[in-house]
């Protein structure tokens, strides 16, 4: 399975996981089955806020699934009907997560878990 992982800065397994799909600067997608990492930018993160592609900004790369610590319900529902699942990672590296989700310990996330905006001071209203 691909696992894709939004992150700001790019140190491979040892990223941190972003709180936030859309605004995440590159994506970490790790393979379970041959061991790879990759890390490719994210083309669609200067979208306007509730306006973003989640296909696009993954790309063609073969994701089955995202590891975020959050996502918006748009986002969120993109990525389902496109067949891709959305887990709600926990703080820490890519590598952490990646060892979460191959123990089944990661919980798919449900619509009513999902951002539903942002404050003034930039925060965001899980």
């Amino acid at each position: 399975m691909i696992v894709a992982f939004p992150v700001m800065e790019d140190h491979g397994l040892e990223s941190a996981v972003h709180d936030h799909f859309g605004s995440a600067r590159y994506f970490v997608l790790a393979d379970t089955i041959d061991n790879t990492v990759t890390t490719h930018i994210n083309p669609d993160q200067e979208h306007r806020h509730g306006q973003c592609q989640p296909l696009l900004a993954l790309g063609v790369k073969g994701a089955e699934a995202v590891v975020v610590g959050g996502i918006g319900r748009g986002a969120l529902s993109k990525l389902t009907a496109g067949g891709i699942k959305a887990f709600r990672g926990v703080e820490g590296t890519v590598l952490e997560n990646l060892d979460l989700i191959r123990g089944g310990h990661l919980p798919e996330f449900e619509p009513n878990q999902t951002c539903t905006g942002h404050s003034a001071a930039g925060g965001c209203a899980h």
